[in-house]
């Protein structure tokens, strides 16, 4: 999958970065509860059941006044009655979506895994057994590292650089993210072709500052880190993990070094080197790119070409490969495989990963059932064919059909809003609009399901399901070298809540378990759904025109397409976007990284900009009626903001402002409400309240 494969709604809105337990106000966004609130127009609430509107009027605040706080007054009194469960990192609307789904699909997985009918080789018996195998804990725990041994020996035979650059390449086969993993793309200049590529990866920690801030809490987790090596080495029987751990940890620090930045990583000009492998052996001198593909197997071994994502972290990986003893990277390698299936092994071991990976880097109180995690296995393992369980009981062809309706009213409005554009000469507007005009929609699921005839699930043989899983799907992408594109393929499952836009196919998704209540429900007043899942979908459109997006023309390829004027007016209007951002507080003093999430926030404000033009066109010049108390466009807005209410534990948001390019949840309400004129017309904002910015100061871009 290419790294630009899919830029999602909320590729961590449900398991965001959290923001503190108990939401504080931040600097200049502060709850004055002293001040009678007022919603302009007042009206008294009617009489009305709030499923009328859509709106759960229970989850308000009253005490705090929209102007100030849109996010606390739509969600102030859900917040103090809600406590993150002890074994989520945050907690909030989209978690709730995926319980709901995860809550459906467990009743389809375990009757699949109770039925004795199923023939063998089914889908239902690969599910069933699958899942059965995984919540078999008594077995796993009699077999503590065993189903590893096989692995283990191959490490212990690595003797030479050769040997490291070949095990580098089995990792992609068996699902263990070494220091340069293989996937296949799109090509970023012919989007009609795929392309082999590499990308940087290897590190145990979230990101590179993990192991190179000098700040208190990164130091206090490197330890942690050492110890958690140190602990499931320990598991497995090696004699020294205490060193061993240590060499482990200098070994990642080396490679944090030489990772590029997150930030560096969104810029798809930089990151598309293509070559062929003459050409890479003189990119990165030492790299034994022969060895590495052959270890990725026989259809990587006739890869000829290849786009090297970081040619500088490559350079240095094969220095580092050479200069470092081959008896620290069978340590490595021992200490990443043991980390990327513990859960599979026994409890020991999976008791071990959550102490490091949920308590100590995101605050996680205890681990989740275990039911959930098997849910989660599945989904990798078999995922498209207990998505098409899913549907089949869980998503109507209506639903579809409504959804397709709104996305042609949100292209509709794109388009208007292109040619109302100010700062864009004709040019780039037409060429907008070409873009635009060949947007393709996927609403629910695939039309044509994953073929996993070829994939054996075996039940009494959990990891070795796991490691055909990995090899299926490993072998799934090699083969689409030198084939048709495949446009029929989802990368997201039908089960899962999200959405996501994905350049080189210049297409929006949206699964069906996203498309429920509070995003859309066809019982609701039209303004509420189309602030909430029609900001989803104006998001995901306008992806297709942020910082990244933009790039990328109608047909996918990574091209040029904007005047040099053009191209100038939109940096600037993006660099007064990143610095709103970046004035915002968030916690412990530190602040959003506003060139880390400028994609994201471009695609709140444009896509919930053009989902208000796309519901007042809807109205066809009628005025919406007051429902509980709210004026329609008021509805509209308070749509958008009751899909973000989101608690968060406050070591998740330390980790999400470092590695998530998505704002937290509070400021995707009220930073991009702030520079909506139609929001502040709405509710009567002035100078003084607190979501009050000047005309000049507010940011349009689409």
């Amino acid at each position: 999958m290419s790294k630009l494969a899919l830029i999602p709604l909320a590729l961590c809105m449900a398991s965001c970065a959290g923001a503190p337990s108990v939401p504080q106000a931040p600097s200049g966004l502060a709850v004055t509860p002293a001040v009678t609130p007022t919603v302009t127009p007042v009206v008294s609430p009617a009489p009305v059941p709030a499923r009328l509107s859509g709106l759960d009027l229970d989850g308000f605040d009253r005490s705090v006044r929209p102007q100030d706080d849109l996010f606390r007054f739509s969600s102030g009194s859900w917040l103090a009655r809600t406590d993150i469960p002890a074994d989520r990192s945050n907690y909030g609307t989209f978690t709730v979506l995926e319980e709901r789904a995860q809550g459906a699909v467990r009743s389809l997985v375990e009757a699949a895994a109770a039925d004795q009918t199923r023939p063998f080789g089914s889908d239902a018996q690969k599910v069933g057994d699958f899942y059965a195998d995984f919540m078999d804990v008594d077995r796993i725990a009699t077999l503590g590292a065993t189903p590893l041994a096989a692995e283990f020996t191959r490490i212990l035979a690595l003797r030479t650089p050769r040997d490291v650059f070949a095990y580098m390449g089995h990792g992609q086969r068996i699902g263990v993210p070494h220091p340069l993993m293989l996937y296949v793309g799109q090509d970023a200049r012919d989007s009609t072709a795929y392309i082999a590529s590499v990308y940087q990866s290897g590190l145990t920690m979230p990101d590179r500052d993990y192991y190179l801030s000098p700040a208190a809490r990164n130091v206090a987790l490197r330890a942690d880190f050492q110890r958690y090596a140190s602990r499931l080495l320990a598991l497995a029987g090696e004699k020294s993990p205490a060193a061993a751990a240590q060499r482990i940890a200098a070994l990642e620090g080396r490679l944090a070094n030489h990772h590029w930045t997150k930030v560096e990583n969104r810029d798809p000009v930089r990151t598309y080197n293509k070559v062929s492998l003459a050409e890479a052996a003189r990119l990165a001198p030492g790299f034994d790119w022969v060895a590495f593909l052959e270890g990725a197997g026989p259809a990587a071994a006739k890869v000829a070409v290849l786009d090297v994502n970081q040619p500088t972290y490559v350079k240095e990986l094969a220095r580092l490969v050479r200069a470092t003893p081959v008896a620290d990277w069978r340590l490595y390698f021992k200490f990443r495989l043991l980390d990327a299936h513990a859960q599979y092994l026994a409890p020991d071991f999976e008791a071990e990963r959550f102490a490091f990976r949920e308590r100590a880097l995101r605050g996680v109180q205890q681990p989740q059932p275990r039911w959930r995690l098997g849910l989660q296995a599945l989904d990798g393992a078999l995922g498209e064919v207990v998505g098409r369980l899913y549907v089949e009981r869980n998503f109507s062809p209506a639903a579809r059909t409504s959804i397709l309706e709104l996305v042609d009213n949100l292209s509709r409005a794109f388009g208007q809003s292109i040619d109302e554009l100010e700062w864009m000469s004709p040019a780039t507007k037409a060429e907008a609009r070409r873009k635009l005009a060949r947007f393709s929609v996927k609403i629910g699921h695939p039309t044509r399901w994953r073929d996993y005839s070829a994939l054996e699930v075996r039940r009494g043989d959990l990891m070795g399901n796991v490691l055909r899983a990995h090899s299926f799907e490993h072998e799934r992408q090699l083969a689409k070298l030198g084939r048709p594109l495949d446009r029929d393929e989802w990368l997201m499952t039908p089960q899962t809540v999200n959405a996501y836009y994905n350049p080189p196919m210049n297409e929006i998704v949206f699964p069906a378990a996203i498309l429920q209540k509070p995003f859309f429900d066809p019982e609701a007043d039209p303004a509420v759904n189309y602030g909430a899942i029609g900001g989803v979908i104006g998001h995901e459109i306008s992806h297709g025109f942020d910082d990244q997006g933009r790039q990328y023309d109608g047909d996918g390829n990574l091209r040029d397409w904007w005047t040099f004027d053009d191209s100038a007016r939109f940096r600037q209007l993006a660099g007064r976007l990143v610095a709103q951002y970046e004035s915002y507080p968030v916690i412990d003093g530190r602040k959003i990284n506003g060139q880390l999430t400028l994609g994201e926030n471009i695609g709140d404000l444009s896509g919930l900009t053009v989902a208000y033009r796309a519901y007042r066109l809807s109205l066809g010049g009628a005025e919406a009626p007051v429902i509980d108390g709210f004026t329609g466009p008021q509805r509209f807005f308070l749509g958008w903001a009751q899909v973000w209410r989101r608690k968060y534990r406050d070591d998740e948001l330390r980790m999400r402002l470092v590695t998530d390019p998505h704002s937290p949840s509070e400021f995707r309400c009220n930073a991009v409400v702030a520079n909506m004129s139609e929001f502040q017309e709405a509710f009567g904002l002035k100078a003084g309240d607190r979501l009050y910015r000047a005309p000049a100061d507010r940011v349009k871009i689409w």
